[in-house]
């Protein structure tokens, strides 16, 4: 008898389930919200494609309005997406840039690759070369960057060898991470023991740096100190990244096959599958720094969001 109970209790409460997601939307959407790998995207987000034709898309950036800066690398130009969704071309040539990064003061940190350097453009379009070597040896070709809140920049240094090159082989013997001081005057390598770093973010406290070292697979977490140097180098997760960027609850995006999502203990809460075949990069943006923009091959696309970027100064 007791069996039968049971059976009967276990029945009932199928049935009611059943019922509750059969007939009710909003209670299926709540147990979708509360769901830890859903809760980042807005409801009903899905991908968007803003726009294409372009040969190669790279390092997303948002200004303090909200509008997205990005690269177009093989076409040596900088585009930008207003927050009003128009497309134009901001700068070209433009060195070949690809990582892009603002700082405070406004200004548009770029890693020109065309000869290896790091430049900053200012408000009305003038450009200054700030770093071009290393102990007097050319960069391997600055990638990607992070501004601190004190100004203070981070950038990789891989090697990928371009056709447009006009030089020989690697001058630094190894592919390293550098940081630039507040007053521009110091360049310090921070990081050698990693095989191909790219991309990496830091948090807007500036207390925290993740580094994703591409050909590894893997990205590490750093503490940062007051100096500059990085120290407590810790695992993060099985994934390298080449670009990458951060939200308000401190999850970190990688990219690569779509965008992947990790919270802060380095725990998978999302994927993003992106329709182009290789995803280079990724910011926050628009107005209220909601909309997540993604940079794939040849194309544009942006995806709603939950919670809001803090990546940008």
């Amino acid at each position: 008898m007791d069996s039968t109970r049971t059976f009967v209790a276990r029945l009932l409460a199928f049935a009611f389930l059943s019922n509750l997601f059969l007939y009710s939307p909003s209670a299926v959407k709540l147990l979708l919200a509360e769901s830890p790998t859903t809760s980042i995207l807005a409801p009903d987000a899905k991908v968007e494609l803003l726009a294409d034709g372009f040969k190669f898309t790279e390092g997303p950036a948002c200004d303090d309005k909200g509008n997205v800066f990005f690269t177009d690398q093989p076409n040596d130009r900088i585009c930008k997406w207003s927050t009003a969704g128009e497309l134009t071309t901001y700068m070209q040539p433009c060195g070949r840039s690809n990582g892009l990064c603002f700082d405070a003061k406004g200004n548009l940190w770029a890693c020109a690759d065309e000869k290896n350097e790091l430049w900053c453009i200012s408000a009305d379009k003038q450009v200054e070369v700030v770093v071009k070597e290393y102990n007097g040896k050319l960069l391997n070709a600055p990638n990607d960057l992070w501004i601190r809140p004190d100004g203070g920049i981070y950038f990789s240094d891989p090697f990928y060898k371009r056709n447009y090159w006009k030089r020989g082989p690697s001058e630094q013997d190894v592919q390293g991470v550098y940081y630039l001081t507040p007053d521009h005057k110091n360049l310090i390598r921070v990081a050698d023991d990693l095989q191909q770093p790219n991309g990496l973010i830091g948090t807007p406290d500036g207390k925290t740096l993740y580094i994703a070292d591409i050909r590894a697979k893997k990205t590490y977490r750093y503490t940062i100190e007051p100096d500059g140097s990085i120290s407590d180098k810790e695992f993060f997760c099985d994934l390298g990244s080449d670009g990458m960027t951060i939200d308000e609850k401190g999850n970190i995006y990688l990219t690569g096959k779509g965008v992947t999502v990790f919270n802060p203990e380095g725990k998978q809460i999302q994927q993003i599958d992106i329709d182009a075949g290789w995803t280079a990069n990724v910011c926050f943006g628009g107005k209220d720094r909601k909309t997540l923009f993604v940079t794939a091959s040849d194309k544009l696309f942006g995806v709603a969001m939950s919670v809001r970027g803090v990546d940008s100064q």
